[in-house]
């Protein structure tokens, strides 16, 4: 295993028999905050520590045995077992590696999903339309639930705007990477002359944050509107003004919600949509080196500004954060997101393995 590695578990270790004394100690079970969170430091490191001194054993074992291979009547019985201890001692080693990655709080939460139509016009909006078509695919066949929080309907069908909620622990977390521009390139339904145009959509994906968490917002900051609900139809659009629309001051975002009939209902949607933005926002501002998956949350929905092509004419995709391509264009847009996330994950986490590897300065 890499020095440095071996280095962090040793320091982990350390750490993690400090702790228990600490948690034995009379002051430390009294100050219920502080034993919160000494335990929680202690759970974590617990399953590193237990691998680690797994493997410290196997190591041990591969020493001891290595010493029984000058007796040429166990030879071959010592080979097997060595065989065994290496196969072990890198199942561990790997465990170890993934154990050690850094990880985020949010990828255990629920999160939302917006999507805006971009450069392009209509084509965009129908496009708009398509992508949350395909998330809505992904997500019935992961039986989630998806609610939709406020749309704006394209002339031509899709979206101009649609943010959704998916409430299910870990979505944020699966669905993360999907921040960012994304491009289509085909003959657009409405293009008269057969040329192939090149539209965007942006999205942007947010953690839900627990309500015990979310910033404190002041009444005072907010100006909140009432208005008709519009969109597909229903005996409820356009007879009431249950539709909600709460301006920011001091930030300048507005939300809409229509969703719901009751105004009520819409109002608490509209302030979960502020708040999670809010706070994503404030993350954004505390972290000193933003990271390539953090590093634009929403583009600003150029055709330059992409992480994603979607190439119809050639039923090509192609992700250039990894430089992945893949033709299987219909498969993906039916909801078959996996094709594309899993070398996505398993990208970031070479990223994080290369960074855990870099010496401590």
């Amino acid at each position: 295993m890499n020095p440095v590695i071996t280095k962090k578990l040793i320091v982990l270790q350390e750490r993690f028999n400090i702790l228990e004394k600490l948690l034995n100690e009379p002051d430390i079970i009294c100050d219920k905050k502080r034993f919160c969170i000494l335990s929680k430091e202690h759970a974590r490191l617990s399953e590193i520590v237990i691998c680690f001194k797994r493997w410290l054993s196997i190591k041990q074992e591969i020493t001891n045995t290595k010493e029984m291979l000058a007796d040429t009547d166990m030879h071959d019985i010592v080979q097997d077992e060595l065989k065994e201890f290496y196969l072990d001692k890198n199942n561990l080693e790997k465990n170890l590696k993934i154990l050690l990655l850094p990880t985020d709080p949010n990828d255990k939460l629920g999160c939302f999903i917006e999507l805006r139509a971009g450069t392009g016009g209509k084509e965009a909006a129908i496009f708009a339309g398509e992508l949350f078509r395909m998330y809505a695919r992904y997500s019935e066949v992961r039986r989630w639930k998806i609610e939709i929080i406020n749309a704006t309907y394209g002339e031509y069908g899709g979206y101009k705007e649609i943010i959704a909620k998916i409430p299910d622990k870990g979505t944020y977390g699966q669905l993360k990477f999907e921040s960012g521009g994304h491009r289509v390139q085909r003959i657009p339904h409405t293009e008269s002359q057969g040329r192939i145009h090149t539209s965007t959509c942006t999205i942007a994906v947010i953690p839900i944050i627990p309500n015990t968490e979310l910033p404190s917002i002041n009444p005072h900051d907010l100006r909140i509107d009432t208005f008709r609900s519009s969109g597909a139809g229903g005996q409820h659009v356009n007879t009431t003004d249950s539709a909600i629309r709460i301006t920011h001051i001091p930030s300048g975002l507005v939300v809409e919600c229509q969703d719901e009939r009751s105004q009520h209902k819409n109002k608490a949607k509209a302030l979960s949509v502020l708040g999670s933005r809010l706070h994503a926002i404030e993350m954004k501002r505390r972290q000193k080196e933003v990271s390539c998956t953090r590093r634009i949350l929403l583009g600003t929905g150029d055709r330059s500004d992409r992480i994603r092509t979607y190439n119809f004419q050639q039923g090509r995709i192609t992700d250039h954060r990894i430089s992945f391509t893949s033709y299987k264009l219909n498969d993906i847009m039916n909801g078959d997101l996996d094709i594309l996330m899993q070398s996505i994950f398993d990208k970031h986490q070479a990223n994080q393995l290369d960074k855990l590897l870099e010496p401590e300065q």
